[in-house]
C-alpha cells in the first residue's frame, strides 16, 4: 500500500476523495477523527491520546482509510502544502478482518452468527470512524464521502455494509423519540438481525408505537443513521453505551441487495464501476 500512487474515486472543485496511501495520511485521518470526537464532540482521552492529538486504536493499521481532501491551500501554494484531510471513514473487508482479530464491531454487537449464516454467499465489510470537519459538513463533502465509500464497495465486490453509528451523549432516554422509531420501523429482519451482547444491551424500544413522534423521530435522527435509512439499511437490536466516546450506539445493517434502486442513478450501479456523479472535475447541481 505504501508505495501505491493513491486510489482517487472522484473529485469535485478542490475536493477529491482517494485512499490513504502511505502512514502519514493516515495520521492526518487520526488527527481529523480527534478534532472532531474529543474537541468536538464528548470523547474522553487518555494521557497518550491527549499528547498525541489523534485518535487511533490497534485497528487502524489493517483498515483502509478513505480521505476527503481539500486541495485549496495547496493550489494557492502552487502545491507546496499538502491538502487538508476533512473527512475521513474507515472500512475493512471480511477478507482482511479475517486474517487478524475480526471486526471491531464484534466488541460491542455479536455480528458472529449473522456472518457464519450469510457467508460465502455474501462478502462483508465494516465501515466506521465516519467524520467531516465543522466547516464541510455539507451535502457536497458528505456525497463525496459516500461516492468513495460506494465505489470501494463495487471495486471489491462488497455485498453487506456494517459498523456502529452514533447518538452524541450515554442516556438513552434523551433519544427516546429515535431509538424507539428505530426499533419499531427499521429493526433488522431475522436473516439480517444481530443483537447487542448481553452485557451491554439496552433496550431501545423506549416507547410504544403509538406513543412515537415519526417527524420528531426523524429530525432527532443524526444525520448519518438518517441517510442509512434512506439507502434501505436496518438496525440491530439493542443499542450499547459507548462511554469512552460518549455516544449511544446502534448497529447499522446495509446489504447492497437493498440499497433502493433510485440512487443507482446518482451513484451507478452495483455491478457497474461507472459513475453518473463524479467525473474527474466535475460539480454536483
Amino acid at each position: 500500500m505504501l508505495r501505491e500512487p493513491p486510489k482517487s474515486y472522484g473529485r469535485i472543485g478542490p475536493l477529491e476523495v482517494r485512499l490513504a496511501r502511505k502512514r502519514s495520511d493516515i495520521r492526518r485521518a487520526q488527527r481529523l477523527r480527534y478534532k472532531v470526537f474529543y474537541e468536538e464532540m464528548s470523547a474522553r482521552a487518555d494521557a497518550l491520546t491527549m499528547l498525541s492529538r489523534r485518535d487511533e486504536d490497534p485497528y487502524d493499521p489493517i483498515f483502509d482509510h478513505l480521505l476527503v481532501l481539500d486541495h485549496t491551500t495547496a493550489m494557492a501554494s502552487r502545491g507546496w502544502r499538502r491538502p487538508q484531510v476533512v473527512g475521513t471513514y474507515r472500512v475493512l473487508r471480511q477478507d482482511v478482518a479475517d486474517r487478524h482479530e475480526g471486526f471491531y464491531t464484534q466488541q460491542e454487537y455479536d455480528i458472529a452468527p449473522l456472518i457464519e449464516a450469510k457467508s460465502p454467499e455474501y462478502k462483508f465489510m465494516e465501515l466506521g470512524r465516519s467524520c467531516v470537519l465543522k466547516p464541510y459538513r455539507t451535502r457536497r463533502t458528505v456525497e463525496l464521502l459516500w461516492h468513495g465509500l460506494w465505489s470501494y464497495v463495487r471495486e471489491n465486490g462488497v455485498d453487506v455494509m456494517l459498523g456502529c453509528a452514533s447518538f452524541e451523549g450515554i442516556d438513552p432516554n434523551a433519544h427516546a423519540q429515535a431509538l424507539s422509531f428505530l426499533h419499531h420501523t427499521a429493526l433488522a429482519p431475522e436473516e439480517w438481525r444481530a443483537r447487542a451482547h448481553d452485557h451491554l444491551h439496552v433496550d431501545m424500544d423506549i416507547l410504544p408505537p403509538e406513543q412515537v413522534d415519526m417527524k420528531a423521530a426523524m429530525k432527532a435522527l443524526p444525520p448519518l443513521i438518517k441517510g442509512y435509512l434512506r439507502l434501505g439499511a436496518y438496525v440491530g437490536d439493542g443499542a450499547v453505551i459507548d462511554r469512552q466516546f460518549g455516544t449511544t450506539d446502534v448497529l447499522i445493517v446495509l446489504p447492497v441487495e437493498s440499497i433502493r434502486s433510485r440512487y443507482f442513478s446518482h451513484f451507478g450501479a452495483p455491478d457497474s464501476l461507472g459513475s453518473v456523479l463524479l467525473p474527474t472535475g466535475s460539480a454536483l447541481n
